[in-house]
């Protein structure tokens, strides 16, 4: 026992001394400690992202580039650069979105898209009854619906025919014509609670009632089947009028089955579409439609497609609610692997709020036993048959986490912040109580996790650092015309033109317009005045001036540095006029870019050096030296 006791003080003195060391103090500026955790953070995690070996850095001579770094930040948190709305609305966006990740169950996130793709490789048939129900119903009104449905249910497994009971209660439309059958579905399709009756429910049986956004529904699966994927068809469509008498069906059905005589016999399915489908928008393509899964579209139609084995094959003239149709089989393609639909499964989790909140449901719950939550029974017994528009609440305690109570008031509080007008106070405690835990959890995250931490220190220093620079920096040698003169004239050597050719390429017409050229320039006429010379009845030539470095265009490469002919060349009808003239330092004018960068990074020099001698900057080399390379 001594032994175990002597092993475990040794365990935690180790720990603790690591934990004292990492929480040295590496470097002070302006009575402001850093610490060595923080820069090794910085240090590792900028090294550890170089493109190659060369370019890594010691910590030693990482820490000059870390303290001008760091006292750029200060000057701007000394100058109040934080404390701007938009330093602070930018800053929490950025917070918002890092934080996401850490406040919701990820494992349970995995487990869900896992469950996504195994749905989406299945299809199942269903029927439902639906009782409708807002979703800001009060508690009684729920209460009122969930007991209805109940009763429906006791009856259907007493012996009632489902169908039967879906055409006489059901409050979905379209009951009263397909009897609650809902036909093959399969994931993302239905609503998710609906959804999840479905695929949890045992074919032949009845859910339990389950709440969605429309009401209350049960659900009777008929089947599952393997989802048969995509196929892609063309079809010829004989549209058939709303309420047509038997004669317009006959004749409509005696068009289809001509049509299909024609197409066994050979003709051209396309050009039969184009030119006889009565869906125009799918004949214009030669009857092809998008492609579609079994549950996406009428089973009247989706059957006998899917019944089809090979592409190129024909079905035999059906009818739908839409009119009679052809249908020929052009592709098909399986379910893609997990890998493949990975991303569009999580994207549409996340577009799904009802998906997206399951997992944070489960979140949540653990934190509340992490964090001891309890209700206060009494307090919520309060809000029982209160409404939001006609009752206010008396001052109670309503539940307890992490130590701390919130009361009646806070909720009212709530209630005022989301603007609800009207509906149960019940029916929104939950989403209150969810949302105040996931607040505290937010609140703990810089303590609980130190690369969070960071992170909102990078974000926190990257846009004072972005902000203070653009200041004193960016936009001040841009807006700085005299000192950047006066800069370009100490430093106009930086960056200069190599030898050049400077004057003008000119084009003739033919040989007979260059001849004249030659003789007009010789006559001591000027470019303009050659121009205006010799294009009087049209243009017959042309003259582009500039100066020229050799590579920079091929006929100068030609005359004057003895490059190749260039493609299409003629030198009866082209010729230059100049001369060569000495590398010279290029005006500001011409490359007002780079000097601009220059003086930028001159001020910045200059700036730092102002720093330094600003701030007192205080460095421990004996914990320096504890730092590893990287």
């Amino acid at each position: 026992m001594k032994g175990i006791i002597s092993s475990f003080v040794v365990t935690c003195l180790t720990v603790f001394n690591l934990l004292a060391q990492n929480n040295e103090v590496l470097l002070t500026i302006d009575n402001r400690p850093i610490t060595k955790e923080e820069f090794e953070y910085i240090y590792r995690k900028n090294n550890n992202n170089v493109y190659s070996e060369a370019d890594k850095k010691s910590p030693q001579d990482y820490l000059d580039l870390f303290i001008d770094f760091k006292l750029k930040v200060i000057e701007a948190e000394n100058l109040k650069m934080d404390t701007s709305q938009a330093f602070i609305d930018e800053l929490a966006g950025y917070r918002k979105e890092v934080a996401a990740p850490y406040l919701t169950d990820s494992n349970y996130d995995e487990q869900l898209v896992r469950e996504m793709y195994d749905r989406m490789t299945k299809e199942v048939d269903a029927s439902h009854i639906l009782l409708r129900l807002d979703p800001n119903a009060s508690n009684e009104e729920e209460l009122a619906v969930l007991e209805r449905i109940s009763k429906i249910r006791k009856e259907i497994i007493d012996g009632k025919d489902f169908g039967e009971a879906a055409a006489e209660y059901s409050e979905d439309p379209s009951a009263k014509d397909n009897k609650g059958h809902l036909g093959y579905f399969t994931a993302f399709m239905m609503v998710y609670p609906f959804e999840n009756a479905a695929y949890n429910t045992p074919v032949g049986e009845i859910s339990e009632p389950v709440r969605s956004k429309f009401g209350y529904h049960i659900v009777k699966v008929n089947d599952v089947r393997k989802n048969r994927g995509e196929i892609l068809v063309a079809h010829i469509m004989k549209n058939k009028p709303q309420g047509a008498s038997e004669a317009v069906k006959q004749q409509l059905k005696k068009e289809i089955d001509s049509l299909y005589v024609l197409v066994k016999n050979g003709a051209d399915f396309a050009e039969l579409a184009k030119k006889e489908s009565d869906d125009r928008r799918s004949a214009a393509e030669g009857g092809k439609m998008p492609w579609f899964s079994a549950g996406r579209i009428i089973p009247e139609f989706s059957n006998p497609a899917f019944a089809l084995e090979n592409v190129g094959d024909v079905s035999e003239p059906i009818e739908t609610a839409f009119g009679y149709h052809i249908i020929k089989k052009l592709d098909e393609r399986p379910v893609e692997s997990f890998e493949e639909l990975k991303p569009e499964i999580e994207s549409r989790i996340k577009r799904d709020p009802d998906r997206n909140n399951s997992s944070q449901h489960v979140f949540i719950e653990e934190l509340k036993n992490n964090y001891a939550y309890s209700e206060d029974e009494d307090g919520k017994q309060q809000l029982k048959n209160k409404n939001i528009q006609n009752d206010t609440l008396p001052v109670c305690t309503l539940f307890t986490i992490d130590g701390k109570e919130y009361s009646s008031t806070d909720f009212y509080n709530w209630i005022i912040s989301k603007k609800v007008e009207g509906g149960s106070y019940l029916n929104y405690f939950d989403q209150w109580v969810d949302e105040e835990i996931l607040a505290l959890e937010d609140s703990k995250l810089e303590d609980k996790y130190p690369e969070f931490r960071y992170l909102m220190q990078e974000y926190h220093d990257g846009i004072l650092l972005f902000n203070i620079s653009q200041e004193k920096i960016w936009n001040y040698a841009s807006q700085d015309t005299m000192g950047l003169q006066a800069f370009y004239e100490k430093n106009k050597d930086s960056h200069m033109w190599g030898e050049r050719f400077k004057g003008s390429i000119v084009t003739c017409e033919d040989p007979a317009v260059h001849e004249q050229a030659d003789k007009l320039f010789a006559s001591g006429m000027n470019e303009e005045e050659v121009l205006e010379h010799l294009n009087v009845e049209g243009e017959v030539i042309q003259i582009e001036s500039g100066a020229w470095e050799e590579g920079d265009n091929p006929i100068v490469d030609y005359y004057v540095w003895n490059g190749a002919e260039p493609e299409d060349f003629d030198s009866r009808t082209v010729f230059v006029r100049g001369d060569k003239v000495a590398p010279e330092p290029k005006a500001l004018d011409e490359a007002r870019g780079l000097y601009i960068s220059d003086y930028q990074e001159y001020l910045e020099k200059q700036w730092i050096k102002e720093l330094r001698s600003k701030y007192r900057i205080k460095v421990n080399k004996k914990v320096l030296k504890t730092i590893e390379s990287v």
